[in-house]
This record gives structure tokens, sequence and C-alpha cells, in this order.
């Protein structure tokens, strides 16, 4: 069982460097494109796109980030496609989708302290979803 997106996992969390075109935009991760995926303006996903870092991506995308026009009810709605179809596109990369491969059938778990529990599962108390992981087993059994 893999149960942390970390050391040798790392390429499986969102904040590994992955190049990415979404919706006409190059994003250097994961992460930043989903953030980005909840807005409809081009400037504002732009902008996203350009943080320095995944984290900063992540608080502009945030609840009291940057963007305007996020529709939280909408985004509910979509945000497991989105996630999906993002993480489809991280491991077209050759050498991603062979290191993903190579973890077999193992259970992936996106642990974590932060208390994700829609992405991953809490590392302290054992809940969580982990649609993260799962989405990342759907993609290697399709590989």
């Amino acid at each position: 069982m893999i149960n942390q997106f970390n050391g040798p996992h790392a390429f499986l969390s969102n904040f590994h460097p992955s190049p990415i075109h979404f919706e006409g935009i190059d994003y250097p991760t994961v992460e930043h494109a989903f953030q980005a995926a909840k807005s409809n303006d081009p400037e504002t996903r732009r902008i996203i796109a350009a943080k320095n870092t995944p984290g900063q991506a992540k608080r502009a995308g945030g609840r009291r980030g940057i963007i305007k026009d996020f529709d939280f009810a909408a985004w509910e709605a979509k945000k497991v496609q989105v996630m999906t179809h993002l993480v489809r596109l991280k491991f077209a990369d050759p050498g991603l989708r062979e290191h993903l491969q190579a973890t077999g059938n193992q259970p992936l778990i996106e642990g974590n302290t932060w208390n994700d529990t829609f992405w991953g599962v809490n590392l302290a108390t054992g809940n969580g979803k982990n649609h993260l992981g799962l989405i990342l087993q759907q993609i290697r059994s399709e590989i």
C-alpha cells in the first residue's frame, strides 16, 4: 500500500512538477490547473498558472483567493470530473505513466495531516474518501 504521496511516491501528488496544457493555458502542476479551473475568466486562470508554487496556486484558488466568479455549487458538481481529466493529462507523460504503472496493484491512498478527507485520508483518524487515490488507481488500470 502507498499511503502518502511523498518521497519516492511524490510523483503522485498534484504538487509534483508535471507541466500540462489545459484549455489553452500551460500549467506547471495539476494543482495550478485545478485551482484555475474554478474560474471562467482567462486572465484569472493565467494569474494562477503563473504562481511560483502549487501552494500559492492553491491559496489563489481558495475561498479567500482571487477568483471573483466562483460558483461553489457548480464546482462541487464537477470537481471530480475536472480532477480526473487533469490527472489523465499528467499521466500522458511517458515517464510519469511508467512510474504509475510501477505501483502495480497497490492501493494508492493520499494520506495527509491537513484533514483533507475528500481527496485523501486523514492519517490521524483514518477517515477519508480518498478520491484522488481512486482516480489514480482508475487511470493506472486504463494504461
